[in-house]
């Protein structure tokens, strides 16, 4: 297929989004089965328009003054590709399996608008109403953080220390392009161009092995501020697919006690496999039955909970640009009920002198530091430990860490713009 093509593709794909109401994943995938002729790239630069034009929606419709699919997709090119006016008109030629050649209004607004009088929620590409929580978190600075979420995220790898390590690891993913990760010192980063499709790291033996897992920086980050410690007996309360009980289990060393569960036991069903290929034998796995309590042995005798709280996801925006636009207000209320559910349960869970890792991946006040708070306040006897001594576990990189990331008094915020990861908050909390 032509690049043109492609595009004619993608603003097809944007139409059939917007008119049934579909994910996009659903969406690209029917349409690659049903266009069996595309190739491999020709689909994945299919998909890389598609997902740009979903993270410049609001952008893009701004500068071409019109919110139909041909207009973002045009929008999308100017704003997230950095292509000029001509560039976009010769793609634009209206021959075989092109778009229709650009029209007079359409060539004005590539050439002479920009975003400069446009309202935060328009240059920042994020539903108005969140307008208020993210000017709370980021103040004036909520277009420049709302842009960087809404880039394309890098694939990251955890090496799984209990096989191998970043040095090892490091020549034998060198084909892919692997590099070391800024923060993390189990790291690895594979940096995506906006038409590269995403590296088949499933095939590769070491993955196959165990020796690495696909892990977002920050999620790695979250687990290693947690501070999981050799010996100690350590709860993931909301386990789901097990990326966090496979990073808390390597920090164990393979000692001690690893307990994961979940309320939805459909999430934890890949976890089994998952702790077989990385060799982890101390994890207990309790899958709910019924309205039975799978934790109804624990009575305040855990070193640590580590909670990886329900949430809007809203620092995941990166890598699910279109969830952002079908997320509702309802939603963040119901996410802050479950929030204080699962807290409320950690409490008493917890030792003496024990602690609480609570976890989102999210950038809203409400589901961070006012969460902490709440509960802080239900729970007198638990305290925040100073964020500052959480990140005395990242070692070297701990001062640049705490000068990069966005601390509160409930904990760190990591977001793309700061620190080059996901957006995820921590706040450790330790009981009297």
């Amino acid at each position: 297929m032509t690049p043109a093509a492609r595009l004619s593709a993608a603003i097809e794909l944007i139409d059939t989004i917007d008119a049934q109401r579909v994910p996009a994943a659903k969406a690209l995938k029917e349409w690659g089965t049903a266009h069996r002729y595309a190739g491999s790239g020709d689909r994945a630069a299919i998909a890389g328009l598609v997902w740009d034009v979903l993270r410049r929606r609001a952008s893009s419709a701004w500068l071409m003054e019109a919110d139909t699919p041909r207009a973002r997709v045009l929008g999308m090119l100017r704003l997230e590709r950095g292509m000029d006016t001509e560039t976009i008109s010769n793609l634009c030629h209206g021959e075989r399996f092109a778009p229709e050649p650009l029209s007079a209004a359409e060539r004005t607004a590539l050439t002479s608008r920009s975003l400069s009088d446009a309202p935060p929620h328009i240059a920042g590409d994020y539903p108005e109403w969140l307008d208020g929580h993210l000017a709370e978190v980021f103040g004036e600075d909520r277009v420049a953080e709302a842009t960087a979420m809404a880039s394309r995220a890098p694939l990251d790898l955890r090496i799984n220390t209990l096989k191998a390590n970043r040095e090892k690891m490091l020549p034998r993913l060198s084909h892919l392009g692997a590099q070391p990760t800024p923060w993390s010192a189990i790291g690895l980063r594979i940096e995506l161009g906006a038409d590269a499709r995403n590296p088949g790291i499933h095939a590769e033996e070491d993955f196959i092995k165990g020796a690495v897992e696909v892990q977002d920086e920050g999620s790695q980050l979250a687990a290693l501020l947690s501070a999981a410690k050799p010996g100690e007996q350590v709860i993931d309360l909301c386990a789901g697919a097990g990326g966090k009980t496979l990073a808390l289990a390597a920090m164990m060393q393979g000692k001690g006690r690893l307990i994961a569960t979940d309320h939805d036991k459909r999430q934890l069903a890949p976890i089994h496999e998952r702790l077989s290929r990385a060799g982890i034998h101390n994890a207990d796995v309790r899958t709910p039955k019924g309205d039975a309590d799978p934790l109804a042995d624990i009575h305040a005798s855990a070193d640590l909970v580590v909670i990886d709280a329900p949430c809007t996801g809203t620092g995941t925006w990166r890598r699910n640009p279109d969830a952002k636009w079908r997320m509702r207000p309802g939603a963040l209320e119901v996410r802050l009920t479950d929030q204080a559910e699962v807290l409320d349960r950690a409490a008493a869970l917890v030792k003496p002198g024990g602690r609480i890792a609570y976890i989102t991946c999210s950038v809203l006040p409400p589901e961070n530091g006012a969460q902490v708070r709440s509960f802080v306040a239900r729970h007198p006897e638990f305290s925040v430990v100073p964020p500052e001594q959480t990140a005395s576990v990242l070692w070297d990189k701990a001062e640049d860490f705490a000068k990069a990331a966005l601390e509160t008094s409930e904990g760190w915020l990591m977001t793309p713009r700061r620190t080059g990861t996901d957006g995820f908050f921590v706040s450790v909390l330790k009981k009297a």
